[in-house]
């Protein structure tokens, strides 16, 4: 088992520690590293044999697990390209998630849309389980033309309901409530999870290794790559429908209650709880399942189970 996955299952028992590891990860400055740094922190942690308890009581053996942790795959071992690492998330698709959000013209809306399934895709695909498969090539070549057609679908979905109201002059204030407000929020949510499923669906089609507790590999499951797969996607759609949500409803109440004058600083307003709302949820999503998921011995197939004794197993989720 990967130093990461490692670290991952004995400090990230509870929601509460793995929320604070994920506000530690997520530093941003993280992704000043060189990559030759990265390399010697991993070689550094891999070789002196550290207890596990020591990170989270020796500041510079933390610091040395969290740039492992933001920064290099669990399964590969491969350093992650840098606008797709955990600490890169949050800058990279705020400006996108704010674009979506204005809902002006369709084929604009259209557009902001596919670059933010584009990326989010992206950096599913780069964070996913990486377990060998056969025939890697064939399932990479599948991997990418189904999640640009997930990426497409997505955002001709995200953007249908200006497409609607443009077409037949929709002009009631509910129904523009309705279409502008409320409904661009479970829209996203719905199609980010969608987009995660596609993207990843190589896991639950041919499985994702399982660990004991030691470490050791003792098969591939479908069960624990859909299990794997269903929690990503519900913590990516839980992530984009709150942060749509909650911005929506605040300006709503904003706008009602006149408390803001101008259509400058109400966009700026607009920009501000948005930025709020993703910069909590992120961390907040993250932390709802453990990135070293667990799954019993009753939910795996039986060539699996014929082979050890073991009642608990392990397997790297992905972001």
């Amino acid at each position: 088992m990967d130093v990461n996955l490692r670290f991952w299952r004995a400090e990230g028992q509870s929601f509460l520690q793995r929320f604070l590891l994920w506000t530690d990860v997520l530093d941003p400055l993280l992704l000043l590293k060189s990559s030759d740094e990265i390399r010697r922190t991993r070689l550094s942690i891999q070789s002196t044999g550290k207890t596990l308890n020591e990170p989270m009581q020796n500041a510079q053996t933390k610091q040395a697990f969290l740039l492992s942790l933001s920064s290099v795959h669990p399964d590969t071992d491969k350093i992650i390209p840098v606008l797709f690492r955990p600490p890169a998330f949050l800058p990279v698709s705020l400006p996108l998630v704010i674009a979506s959000s204005l809902q002006h013209q369709a084929r604009h809306n259209f557009f902001y849309q596919f670059l933010f399934h584009m990326y989010t895709t992206g950096f599913t695909l780069l964070n996913g389980n990486g377990t060998p498969k056969a025939e890697e090539y064939s399932i990479q070549q599948n991997q990418i033309f189904l999640s640009l057609g997930a990426v497409s679908y997505a955002a001709c979905v995200g953007a249908l309901p200006l497409v609607f109201m443009n077409r037949y002059t929709l002009k009631n204030p509910f129904t523009q409530l309705v279409i502008k407000k409320l409904l661009p929020a479970p829209l996203l949510g719905l199609m980010s999870a969608f987009t995660v499923v596609v993207a990843r669906s190589p896991e639950f089609d041919n499985g994702i290794k399982v660990m004991d507790r030691n470490g050791k590999v003792v098969g591939v499951s479908q069960k624990a790559g859909e299990k794997a797969v269903k929690e990503t996607a519900i913590s990516r759609g839980v992530l984009f429908g709150t942060t749509f949500f909650l911005p929506s409803v605040v300006m709503y109440l904003v706008e009602r209650a006149k408390m803001v004058k101008t259509p400058r600083t109400l966009a700026l307003m607009r920009m501000f709880v948005i930025t709020s709302v993703l910069t909590g949820m992120l961390p907040v999503s993250l932390s709802m399942f453990s990135q070293c998921g667990e799954i019993k011995r009753a939910d795996l197939e039986p060539e699996i189970l014929s082979s050890t004794e073991e009642t608990e197993f392990f397997y790297n989720r992905g972001i």
